[in-house]
């Protein structure tokens, strides 16, 4: 497991299958990047997939347990698709069901870009967006805090 300081992980075949059990996903090995934070005993708390990459639009899945944000985290995961792989968005994609992943989503800045209806078996499927211009997670107050 690759780790960064004490708390987060890079490890997709660990991450991915959490966030796709928490977001009604399917992981298939080798799917995408995976950023994860660790609680204390290193068990996952928080997991962010990237898949889809295309050079310009990056499809993100995020999933987490209460208490998980940290600006480190939150910076570190807004990182990696704007300024390490260069993304100009992010897409999220949710069921229009989940009230708690949208509400996350709205917090943090994403908005609704588009919904494709009846696109999942109980319902819409809401594509949210985010540019990079629109990202206040690549603030210096986001860098190297806990």
């Amino acid at each position: 497991m690759k780790v960064w300081g004490n708390e987060v992980t890079f490890d997709a075949d660990l991450i991915g299958p959490w966030v796709c059990a928490k977001t009604g996903g399917t992981w298939l090995k080798g799917r995408g990047t995976a950023i994860g934070k660790l609680n204390q005993n290193g068990d996952l708390v928080a997991g962010v997939l990237y898949e889809d990459w295309n050079g310009a639009n990056i499809v993100g899945h995020i999933a987490g347990l209460d208490g998980w944000a940290s600006k480190g985290f939150l910076g570190l995961i807004f990182d990696y698709p704007f300024n390490q792989i260069g993304a100009k968005r992010i897409t999220a994609p949710v069921n229009s069901n989940n009230d708690k992943a949208r509400l996350l989503l709205e917090k943090l800045g994403f908005i609704i870009d588009a919904t494709l209806a009846q696109a999942i078996p109980d319902g819409d499927l809401l594509l949210y967006r985010m540019y990079k211009s629109e990202c206040k997670f690549l603030e210096d107050r986001y860098y190297g805090k806990k």
